[in-house]
């Protein structure tokens, strides 16, 4: 996938944060802002911008594996945040929801997984939440949560923090035996476009993702939804109004940011193979040179399966804050871990804890995420950098 570079003196490495836009999604969005209609609208103008929305709607779904998206099958969302919210309180507040009352989750979830099922145990549910140590699930004790009091499972495919990908097609499909009425969903937002996987070959009902971490733009989300929950009316809005996108999520929709969405995600599926090929050559690339010039840096890499695009590294003794300021002064962007945790009191990671990390090791370790858009010399340049700042900054 070709993009920008937001800077020409700036070696961009925190695309689990996100992503420069791409060519694509530019164009289709300058394309849309001349089209100022509402698409709900009934006029010429109004079926202009609709016509936009629903292109849009058969990328991101195409993307996903599914040629043909049902009413109300994929939503569009101001964020993977509000998709990942409706998932979860859309279905726990459903009428039709249940007797049951457990919920499977992960202790390295994203705060927008987190969050809600917090909530959710505020309110009575009961949360088990699987370790995720050394980048790995235990299958087994994820079998044990599956009986008829499971209501739903919520995991991550992808930790935006270690790379970590999980075996949840091997979950799901226990769950589909032993728990058939338990409703599932995935926060798919760092694996969309980074691993391989569709509708189909995860087994999910709930799959969220996110424009700006494939190259389009910030703020917008959605939600693919089974259609067998929308049958059986399994969910429901979060958000209440005008009744858009099936009555699921109401507001007028973001024709101008669904549309980037829509290009960034044709994309991305187009050149999806190569893409991960690429960043994976990068990441291993990235692990020999790291060896060589800074042996003192210890990589956190998952016991299994892991995305090719994130890097976790541990450094010796030096605090995360003080390295990213010396990266940030040699024009080097990466990150201490989640973006989306930098308000928290505590900013020490939930996620690198659950890795196994002790907490002066976790506030010790920076996040390098690629771009198929990476390049070798940008690589290079990081390694020197950081090396530079080991010796000059390392406590003994």
């Amino acid at each position: 996938m070709s993009t920008t570079s937001p800077s020409a003196d700036c070696v961009y490495l925190d695309n689990s944060a996100t992503t420069v836009l791409c060519p694509a999604a530019r164009a289709r969005m300058l394309e849309a802002m001349d089209c100022y209609a509402n698409p709900s609208s009934t006029h010429t103008a109004g079926r202009e911008a609709r016509a936009m929305v629903e292109r849009a709607r058969r990328e991101v779904a195409s993307a996903l594996g599914v040629s043909a998206p049902k009413p109300g099958e994929l939503i569009f969302t101001a964020s993977g945040t509000e998709s990942d919210n409706l998932a979860i309180l859309g279905t726990a507040r459903a009428k039709s929801r249940r007797t049951a009352n457990r919920i499977l989750t992960t202790d390295s979830e994203h705060p927008a997984v987190r969050e809600p099922l917090a909530a959710l145990e505020r309110e009575g549910f009961s949360i088990v939440r699987l370790s995720t140590k050394g980048g790995k699930i235990d299958l087994d004790e994820a079998v044990s949560a599956m009986d008829e009091h499971l209501f739903m499972i919520s995991m991550m495919l992808v930790n935006n923090e270690t790379g970590a990908r999980y075996p949840l097609e091997q979950i799901f499909s226990a769950a589909r035996r032993l728990a058939p009425q338990a409703i599932l969903h995935t926060d798919a937002v760092q694996g969309f476009l980074k691993v391989p996987f569709s509708v189909k070959s995860l087994g999910a009902d709930l799959i969220t993702v996110s424009a700006h971490k494939i190259h389009g733009p910030k703020g917008v989300g959605a939600l693919w939804i089974n259609p067998a929950l929308l049958t059986a009316k399994r969910i429901t809005p979060i958000v209440f109004g005008g009744g858009q996108e099936s009555g699921y999520r109401s507001g007028t929709e973001n024709t101008i940011g669904i549309e980037g969405f829509g290009a960034a995600a044709a994309a991305g599926a187009y050149t999806l193979a190569s893409d991960i090929a690429r960043m994976r050559k990068l990441r291993d690339g990235l692990f020999d040179r790291l060896a060589l010039a800074v042996p003192e840096v210890r990589p956190n890499r998952p016991v299994g399966e892991s995305a090719p695009h994130i890097v976790s590294l541990t450094l010796p003794r030096i605090k995360s804050e003080t390295m990213l300021n010396h990266l940030s002064g040699a024009g080097i962007c990466v990150s201490a871990g989640s973006a989306c945790s930098t308000h928290a009191k505590n900013k020490t990671s939930s996620a690198l804890l659950a890795f196994g990390l002790a907490p002066a090791e976790a506030d010790s370790t920076i996040r390098v995420s690629l771009s198929a858009a990476t390049t070798e010399e940008e690589l290079n340049r990081f390694v020197d950098a950081l090396a530079e700042g080991v010796a000059r900054l390392i406590r003994f």
